[in-house]
This record gives structure tokens, sequence and C-alpha cells, in this order.
């Protein structure tokens, strides 16, 4: 199980142009204003720790599980962190096998407390299909990220480049992977690491079912093949991986 995710993260990494950064992006190009919609600032109340999301669903946003907090706000429709719209208060839900001391189901839904509305600058992205992913080869990860490598304070537009911590992996206009892992060395080497959303797929319909019958038949194959990463049972509670 380890031994695939770890080859997935390296395909996924392999499809994007290689970058240099700590916890968020660095360098890459200002987004063209609201050209993501789906895109979703994150931060805590207390601690102003931020992050980056992406809405998939009206009551849902995607992120990473090591972003957690205690009082997460989401800001959507947002390109400029200097002028924010109200925030939406959430309830999180991190994967219950998440653990802070080691790599692996770093995902987490976040259930918005006022559902989003959506139009021209709010809106949501698509799935990977677990059955037939095929990841195209011209990927992109965006955020609010340092603007250099030891900057003092990140970008306050929404830029693209090589990551930002809970943001999406997007490929071909579909979320592929969101930014779990990023780590740099001195010799200007660099780890990125991406939680492969289709593999939690039977987690994710558990929390917030899914409106597409296609999908749970697709889930329904793979539990029939019994294969090793993706154990779905319709006539118990949803295991997961």
């Amino acid at each position: 199980m380890s031994i695939l995710w770890h080859i997935t993260c390296l395909l996924l990494l392999r499809s994007c142009t290689p970058g240099f950064f700590i916890h968020g992006i660095v360098g890459g190009k200002v987004s063209v204003p609201h050209s993501r919609p789906y895109m979703v600032y994150i931060r805590d109340k207390i601690s102003q720790l931020t992050c980056g999301g992406f809405l998939i669903r009206e009551d849902y946003v995607m992120t990473a599980a090591h972003c957690k907090q205690s009082n997460l706000m989401v800001y959507l429709g947002v390109s400029d962190t200097n002028f924010l719209p109200d925030g939406i208060e959430v309830d999180p839900v991190p994967h219950s096998k998440f653990n802070m001391k080691r790599e692996g189901h770093d995902i987490m839904l976040l259930k918005l407390k006022t559902q989003a509305t959506l139009n021209k600058i709010v809106g949501t992205i698509t799935l990977p299909n677990p059955e037939n992913e095929e990841i195209a080869k011209d990927c992109m990860v965006m955020g609010w990220g340092w603007k250099k490598y030891h900057d003092e304070s990140p970008s306050n537009v929404l830029k693209e480049a090589n990551g930002d911590s809970g943001g999406p992996l997007v490929c071909g206009g579909v979320a592929e992977g969101i930014v779990s892992v990023s780590k740099t060395k001195s010799n200007a080497d660099h780890l990125s690491a991406y939680t492969h959303i289709s593999l939690y797929y039977p987690w994710i319909q558990s929390i917030m079912p899914l409106d597409m019958p296609e999908m749970l038949d697709q889930l329904k194959k793979c539990y029939q093949l019994k294969q090793e990463l993706c154990i779905f049972s319709f006539s118990s509670k949803l295991k997961q991986l």
C-alpha cells in the first residue's frame, strides 16, 4: 500500500515543473484574478496559520489534514488576501488515520456552516474518476505562498507555482492530489508529496454522500475486484483506507 502511494506521488511529481520551496509556494506567476474560482483561502482565527483548499461542493472544502486548527475560517472567491470577503465557519473532518508524526492519510473535509453561493468567482472543481483515472501531463499547483525563498511574509495574491499546503494538484482541470509534504534540502533539491484523492473515495463517500450514481457503481466494482486500496462495503459501514 505504501509502495503504491509513493510511486503515485513520484508519477505526479514528474508532471510538475520542479520548484524550490518550504511550507508553501515560492515564485510562480500571478494568476489572472478569479481564474481559479475553486481556490479557498483557509485561516485560523486565533493562530492566524493559513492553508489552501478547494471547493468540491457548495457545502464542502477539501484540504490537507495537517491544516487542522481549532478555529478555522474559509474565504471563497479570494484573489488578493488584502481584500478578504466575510469568512465562513466550518466543521473540520480529518481522516481518522492521519497522524502528524507520520506521512499518509493527509486529507480533510471542511463542512461549511453556510453553504457557498456559486457564481463567476466562486465555483467547484471536478474530482478524479477512481475507475478510469488518466492523469493529464500538464499539472499545476497554486496558492498564496512565499515570493522568494526565506521571505518573511507570503504573497498576498494568488499565484501559480509548485505547491501550497492543502491546495490542489490540478491536472487537466481535475483535482488529482492535495499538497501534503514539501521538503527542501541544503543542496536545493526538493521533495513534494501529494495525497492521491481517488484512493480516498470510500472515505469521502462516508462523510459527504456523492450525488453521482455512476460513482457508486464504480466503487461497487472496485469492491468486487477486492482491490487492496479500495475497501468498500454497501451492506455495512464504510471501511476507511
